[in-house]
């Protein structure tokens, strides 16, 4: 019993360990992910502001683009320059505006070009038309590269900060591809690799220490990123939220693990336990007919077999089971046993019998009937070889013990009453119940020859058996003293230390053949009614 509660011990402490410590790290797990969330939606925001300024970039373009097509003017002429400075001007999309002729500039928003200036093989083309060319000079070769978007003999330089002007946090970088091609950037030395590898792939998530979200929308992808770090101050807002959580969560389950841990500490939860582990197993202790050293059967007395081996004996659990009400899964367990121990000896010598002791709701309600006659035809064991065993406080309601009983012996099955004289029946109640054998207690048993108040108790006991036509059984006889008195008084049958102490159900095998072979085969009980 101590190392069962050394182990439950033991783990009732895990479990309050995990029950504190998973319900906070699950918070810390959820406030994190939840951060992460909400940055990497803040990322997914800015992609798509970033999306759309690209997209308005473009419309103003095509609509720039789309005029100077359609003017009729003459191509680079006073007017024509004076119209495209002009739309340069009142346009903030265009940095400067180029006419082209057979891939050559021919003039521009400022002017006509006296040099020859190519305009290289567009990158891509978008949805609406206009082929776009990264990295192109102006024709003054001196302002950074620009984005060229061209439509038919009209070209439009646009700066690339352009396409990014959008308002978003000091610590966050922008990259624009237009296509496979690196369309702008914005902000923190954006790195330029880092967002290319993700234009494929995943679209949002945590690469190293930086996080990133990619959107894209006709043919144009954003890739936003910054640091993990930047997660801190909103994970902490979450923590505050959810900790509390996880803290009324940790200190429930302590609080049912510390419930539960005393539940099985108790001896009703050890019990429960070892009835639902099935620890209970059952010793025979012979029963010898005292005229002629016969052994006519066992009484199967249940022990408590813990997991470290110790047997806890029944006067320390029985009150208990009876209490609680698991005494009558216990009952069925010995009967399991003595099916499974005894058996085929059972079937082997039909002069044999087992004694089954019964609780007082079974005698009250007479369940065990039902259950003896599921369990014994399959075993091939009569119901002449078991012998039923009622004590005294069985019979508290006297009324349902006579009618139990009486069905118990209509069915072939012996009863005797145990413990005779140590509860508080009455011979009038003796003398109604229907009875086989009268079981004299191990207490009257110590008194004999010790010439105490109470050692001529015993004499009468067996008197009163014979009077009312019961067989007689001395229990706890541990002196030839003790059996001669016993056998001279006339008292049928013993068990006791002087003939055996109870057994394991091998060596009662063995014992029972012993005594077969010495003594002679066992002799069938000869009921009171016969």
């Amino acid at each position: 019993m101590p190392r069962r509660r050394a182990r439950v011990i033991a783990l009732g402490g895990l479990l309050a360990i995990a029950g504190a410590i998973a319900p906070l790290a699950l918070m810390a797990y959820a406030s994190w992910q939840i951060a992460i969330g909400k940055e990497l939606d803040v990322l997914e925001n800015v992609g798509h502001r970033a999306i759309e300024r690209a997209q308005q970039t473009y419309a103003e373009a095509q609509r720039v683009l789309s005029e100077m097509e359609s003017s009729t003017l003459e191509r680079c002429a006073p007017t024509h320059v004076s119209v495209m400075r002009i739309m340069t001007l009142n346009n903030d999309a265009a940095s400067e505006i180029n006419y082209l002729e057979n891939g050559v500039v021919k003039c521009t928003t400022w002017g006509r070009v006296t040099r020859v200036i190519h305009q290289p093989q567009a990158d891509y083309r978008t949805p609406e038309g206009l082929d776009v060319t990264f990295g192109v000079r102006p024709a003054d070769g001196i302002a950074k590269r620009m984005t060229a978007l061209r439509l038919g003999s009209h070209m439009v330089l646009v700066p690339p900060a352009r396409f990014t002007s959008i308002g978003m946090m000091p610590e966050t970088s922008l990259a624009l591809f237009g296509g496979e091609g690196h369309l702008a950037s914005m902000r923190n030395e954006v790195d330029i690799d880092f967002a290319r590898r993700h234009l494929t792939g995943e679209a949002r998530g945590i690469d190293g220490d930086m996080m990133f979200a990619r959107v894209s929308a006709d043919g144009v992808n954003a890739v936003i990123s910054h640091s993990v770090s930047v997660v801190h101050n909103g994970l902490m807002a979450e923590l505050l939220l959810l900790l509390p959580v996880g803290l009324f969560i940790s200190t429930f389950i302590v609080g049912i693990v510390i419930f539960m841990s005393k539940r099985r500490l108790s001896p009703r939860g050890e019990l429960e336990m070892a009835v639902q582990n099935r620890e209970f197993v059952v010793h025979y202790q012979p029963i010898i007919e005292l005229k002629t050293n016969i052994c006519v059967g066992a009484e199967a007395l249940v022990r408590w077999k813990q997991p470290d081996g110790s047997l806890v004996r029944p006067d320390l659990f029985i009150p208990l089971a009876e209490e609680t009400g698991v005494i009558k899964q216990i009952t069925d367990q010995v009967m399991d046993a003595v099916i499974r121990d005894l058996g085929p000896l059972l079937n082997k010598d039909r002069g044999l019998h087992v004694a089954i002791n019964l609780c007082a709701d079974d005698i009250k309600t007479g369940r065990f009937l039902d259950m003896l006659g599921e369990k014994l035809p399959p075993s091939g064991i009569r119901n002449q070889q078991i012998l039923l065993e009622a004590t005294e406080r069985g019979f508290i309601d006297v009324d349902a013990a006579r009618r139990t009983l009486a069905r118990a012996r209509d069915r072939g099955y012996s009863v005797a009453i145990d413990d005779f004289g140590t509860g508080y029946s009455s011979l009038q109640y003796l003398q109604g119940l229907p009875m086989d054998a009268l079981k004299i207690d191990k207490s009257f048993i110590d008194t004999i020859d010790k010439g105490t108040a109470t050692s001529a108790v015993t004499g009468h006991i067996i008197a009163m058996a014979k009077e009312l036509g019961l067989l007689s059984v001395g229990e706890g006889i541990e002196t030839e003293e003790q059996a001669k008195y016993l056998r001279d008084h006339g008292v049928d049958y013993g068990q006791g230390w002087l003939f055996s102490k109870p057994l394991e159900a091998a060596d009662f095998i063995t014992f029972q053949a012993t005594s077969k072979k010495e003594y002679g085969p066992a002799r069938e009980i000869i009921r009171a009614a016969a």
